[in-house]
């Protein structure tokens, strides 16, 4: 266990330290302030597959995905491994945007290492917004959580999912969502 807690916190402590220390006022929630040109949250009934998605320390399993424009997915998504992580559908502007905004939630003590605090995520930074992370492209998961997205991919777009936990992009931790 000793182990355990000394890798979560080596890890953080690089993630924090290699991040960006830019910190936006943006919203946290609403989209992250930015449209879904390439998508919008899809219906369970118009599902046509599903896809199993698992993050580990800085990869995901799969690496990329085949989409359609059109095709609506339910993606399954499983964090086993031993940090906070996240799956987040966006352009690579996006995700730039929502790194700031997820450094406010490490500055804030929002986010853990291994550990989302989710009573603070209602708290106000100010003109009414809040950290709570409930975009519909993204989830966030503590290790051994799971969460679900439905999503329509509505046109072809230079689009890739990431996870936008401090140092984790930056580590790697993204993949490409190549239309076909």
């Amino acid at each position: 266990m000793k182990m355990k807690q000394s890798f979560a916190a080596a890890a953080f402590v690089f993630a924090v330290t290699f991040a960006s220390a830019a910190i936006a006022a943006g919203s946290h929630s609403g989209g992250h302030g930015h449209g879904f040109a390439f998508g919008k949250p899809g219906k369970a009934s118009a599902v046509s597959r599903t896809l199993q998605i698992i993050m580990k320390e800085n990869f995901y399993e799969p690496k990329s995905i085949d989409v359609k424009a059109g095709e609506t997915i339910r993606f399954k998504i499983v964090n086993k491994g031993e940090l906070v992580h996240e799956f987040n559908i966006g352009t690579a502007a996006m995700h730039a945007s929502h790194r700031k905004e997820m450094m406010m939630m490490v500055e804030h003590g929002v986010l853990e290492a291994d550990k989302i605090n989710h009573h603070m995520m209602k708290m106000d930074m100010g003109g009414g917004k809040t950290m709570a992370h409930d975009d519909p492209n993204s989830v966030l998961l503590e290790p051994g959580k799971s969460g679900e997205i439905i999503w329509t991919f509505t046109k072809a777009a230079d689009i890739e999912f990431a996870c936008n936990v401090p140092g984790h992009y930056d580590a790697g931790m993204m993949g490409d969502i190549r239309f076909k």
